[in-house]
Order: C-alpha cells, then sequence, then structure tokens
C-alpha cells in the first residue's frame, strides 16, 4: 500500500510544481478541435510565423491536409514554402548549430508542445509579450519571464508595455500586479488577435495528437452502445427469471 501510494504522489510532483510555479493567471483558451476552418487558419499561422525556427517533425504536410480538408494542390501552394514533397515532414532548413549559434538554444519541435505545456498556457503566453529594454532581445513574457524567444507575432498584436502597480490584500500585505497595456497597435484587433491565438493553439493541439477529435467522438459512440446493451442484457435477465423462485 504504501508503494502505490509513493507512486502516487511521484506521478503527481510534476502537476504540483507546475500549479505552484510563477502563480500566473492563465486565460482559457476555449478551443474547438472539430472546427476545421479554425485548424485551417491555424495551420496558415503556424507555417507562416512558428515553422521557420520551430519544426514540427512528427506531422507530415499529407496528413495534415487530409485532417483539415485540403486537397494536396493546397497545401503545396499555400502551406509549404521551403520545396519539397507533400509527403514530407515538417521540418526546418536550420541546422541545430547555426541555431545554437544565433539564439543560444536550438529552438524546440512543436510537434507535442500542446501535450506539454496545455492549451491555456499556451494560449496566455502567446498574448504575453511586451516590451522590456533590459533584455537583448527586447522583449519579455508575463507567463514565460527571460524567455528567449523573440516576439515574432508582433506585427499582428501591436506592442504593450507592462504596467506595475502597488495593492494591498486584505491583511494589509503590499502585492505588485503587471499588467499589460497596449501602447502601439499592430495590424489585427486585440480581438482579432486572441482569435488568432485561440486558432493557433487548436492547430498546436491537434498536432500533439491527430486522431484526438476522432477518439472522443468514437469513444461517445462506444459508450452509448455499452449503455444501451445493458439495458437489452437487464431485461433479458429479468425476462429469463421472472419464473424463478
Amino acid at each position: 500500500m504504501k508503494k502505490i501510494i509513493l507512486v502516487l504522489l511521484l506521478a503527481l510532483a510534476p502537476v504540483w510544481v507546475q500549479a505552484a510555479g510563477g502563480g500566473i493567471h492563465l486565460d482559457k483558451a476555449n478551443i474547438d478541435p472539430g472546427n476545421k476552418q479554425s485548424l485551417q487558419r491555424g495551420a496558415s499561422l503556424f507555417v507562416n510565423y512558428c515553422l521557420s525556427c520551430h519544426a514540427a517533425a512528427l506531422m507530415r504536410y499529407e496528413r495534415m491536409g487530409k485532417d483539415l480538408g485540403l486537397d494536396e494542390k493546397l497545401v503545396s501552394e499555400n502551406l509549404m514554402f521551403t520545396g519539397g514533397k507533400v509527403g514530407d515532414l515538417m521540418t526546418v532548413a536550420t541546422a541545430a548549430d547555426d541555431a545554437s549559434a544565433w539564439f543560444g538554444i536550438v529552438p524546440p519541435d512543436l510537434s507535442v508542445i500542446a501535450r506539454a505545456r496545455g492549451v491555456d498556457w499556451l494560449y496566455s503566453y502567446m498574448r504575453s509579450f511586451y516590451r522590456d529594454d533590459s533584455r537583448h532581445i527586447g522583449v519579455n513574457n508575463l507567463v514565460f519571464p527571460d524567455v528567449g524567444m523573440p516576439h515574432v507575432l508582433w506585427e499582428l498584436q501591436g506592442w504593450q508595455e507592462a504596467v506595475i502597480s502597488t495593492t494591498k490584500d486584505h491583511d494589509g500585505v503590499e502585492k505588485k500586479v503587471v499588467k499589460l497595456e497596449l501602447v502601439e497597435p499592430g495590424l489585427l484587433t486585440p480581438k482579432e488577435y486572441d482569435r488568432a491565438m485561440r486558432d493557433l493553439v487548436n492547430f498546436l493541439d491537434y498536432m500533439g495528437e491527430p486522431a484526438k477529435h476522432d477518439r472522443r467522438q468514437l469513444g461517445v459512440k462506444v459508450i452509448l452502445f455499452l449503455l444501451i446493451f445493458l439495458c437489452l442484457a437487464y431485461l433479458m435477465k429479468r425476462e429469463f427469471w421472472k419464473d424463478v423462485h
């Protein structure tokens, strides 16, 4: 029994560490994995703004096109900018050594980033960049402080700045509160940018497990079948045993 409890504690430890770290409020992504139009918009954002540095080496263009309702011609003309074949994996042309020299670290593969971080974390992270002149890349992030990634979507969102205020809790203890204020609008309104990030996160979630939506739909059908079968089996049992005393 003690061994079982120890195993459970070790399994839950990463969750507790993540929950305790930072204390940053995460906004709900409210993605819709069944919305193919959202996934298509997310795929477009991913290949235009992310794929130049971050690979998705577990995903093939061909599989993505089939799942998102796009034929090979549309995928080739609109979602492939480095040549190659539709059956190729979504890799980047940048060599790992060059990326490490330029960024200080090789940008991580994003195939399963949604499963590792969670959709709410990603949604909040992509909306939490702000100017920080003290850093060599000129930006920082509330959700991921001192992140090494530049704000590649600044043109869409615009620039935010951190506004720090001081409040007191019910015990009279002072607490610093950091809020982000849009000081230079981008090409999208804040509402449009939020929707764009929801689409991007929706696509990242799809890449982490392409069959998840179909699996859940199949799971609902299986459960309904089992419930119907249970009712029929119960009625059959009552019929067989009604004359047995």
